[in-house]
């Protein structure tokens, strides 16, 4: 009877020792890849760094010379393959029709005029022959002085009226010309004001276009630093839009005189915008070349920097360290410095050449192995 119960004991033993097992394997959290490359040092010049805002080369406000209720608004094809109104980022050539407004008005007007010139034209005529005749009869003394002056009066005073009529038809044309909006320029849409149906003015803005095949990026600088703003200098840009990319351009303008708030010199440089990637009031990050020492600076990648669990407002990345064949992280506080690109200064908390996890650094904790992928 013992027996049989120690014989039960053991077998009840070696199902739970089985269960843990498995469950131990269940809970097993499956090693996370993480991607690692070393801390790269590189050699900076130190210089001041400045924020320009990018404008465009040139902007120009489309208006209407005429008053009118909106009819049409240019077509567009959409995304979707549907037809739609222009809209803000659209490219417009030159001298295409915008938009235009109701012309029954000014089609009334031009007819009117027409009809005004055509009355005068026929009194001019009269008035010509009247004076002919006068002036014929005259140098016969067939006619006395008074009728000769009244008739030559006449005369002048219809030809009058038929340049004032001509004009009148020649205004009335501009203004039914003045019903159609076409683009000033070759360029990207930037704002539509407008919609079938709005009442336009002179003194609205419909349409807002620029040229951005190249852009001007402008900052401001103290007296002190204009001697490092020489115009046609090469200045260097970054955004934080267009990470790992660097844009070259000139100084093309520095302001002659100082904000009045600001005592800043506003910097004007021109870039190439062929590929449209810089937009409009996009801020972008540059430094002045100053004849200062170099330094060694360490960078790291953007995508390493994670938030520190032992300061709110800190930053730490995980280094990488190998244990018996197999790799573990371990979490380092960083202090930050300035950003290249899409890489960061670190300027303490790990070294040049230390390998650190550059993909995956959200998704793991200090201390966890991890399997390294290529």
């Amino acid at each position: 009877m013992r027996t049989s119960s120690w014989l039960s004991i053991g077998i009840l033993v070696s199902l739970l020792a089985v269960s843990g097992c498995n469950r131990e394997k269940v809970n097993q959290r499956p090693l996370i890849p993480v991607r690692t490359a070393p801390v790269e040092e590189t050699v900076q010049g130190e210089g001041v760094r400045y924020s320009a805002t990018i404008n465009p080369y040139t902007q120009v406000d489309v208006s209407f010379k005429a008053n009118g209720y909106i009819k049409e608004i240019k077509q567009m094809r959409g995304a979707d393959g549907r037809m739609r109104n222009v809209q803000e980022g659209d490219f417009i050539s030159g001298g295409t029709v915008l938009a235009r407004i109701v012309e029954d008005d000014h089609i009334q007007r031009v007819d009117e005029a027409k009809a005004h010139l055509a009355a005068t034209l026929a009194a001019f005529e009269k008035a010509g022959q009247d004076y002919s005749r006068a002036t014929r009869l005259f140098s016969t003394q067939s006619v006395t002085k008074p009728d000769y002056d009244t008739a030559k009066a006449q005369f002048e005073e219809t030809r009058a009226r038929v340049e004032g009529a001509k004009a009148q038809l020649e205004e009335a044309r501009i203004q039914l010309r003045y019903c159609t909006l076409k683009a000033p320029l070759d360029g990207v849409v930037l704002k539509r004001n407008i919609e079938v149906g709005t009442l336009a003015t002179p003194a609205m803005v419909a349409f807002v276009m620029a040229d951005v095949t190249a852009v001007k990026a402008v900052f401001g600088v103290p007296d002190m630093m204009l001697v490092d703003c020489g115009l046609g200098s090469t200045v260097n840009i970054v955004t934080e839009s267009l990470r790992g990319r660097s844009f070259s351009g000139r100084i093309t303008a520095v302001s002659p005189s100082a904000d009045p708030k600001s005592r800043v010199f506003d910097v004007e440089i021109t870039l190439p915008n062929p590929d449209d990637l810089l937009k409009a009031g996009m801020i972008a990050s540059l430094q002045l070349p100053m004849a200062t020492t170099l330094r060694r600076v360490p960078l790291v990648p953007l995508s390493a920097i994670v938030r520190s669990p032992h300061r709110p407002d800190g930053y730490a990345l995980f280094a990488l360290r190998e244990q018996q064949g197999k790799h573990y992280v371990q979490l380092h506080d960083v202090g930050l410095g300035d950003v290249y690109g899409s890489r960061i200064e670190v300027l303490e908390g790990v070294g040049a050449g230390e390998q650190i996890v550059v993909t995956g650094a959200t998704l793991i904790s200090d201390g966890e192995q991890v399997r390294i992928i290529p």
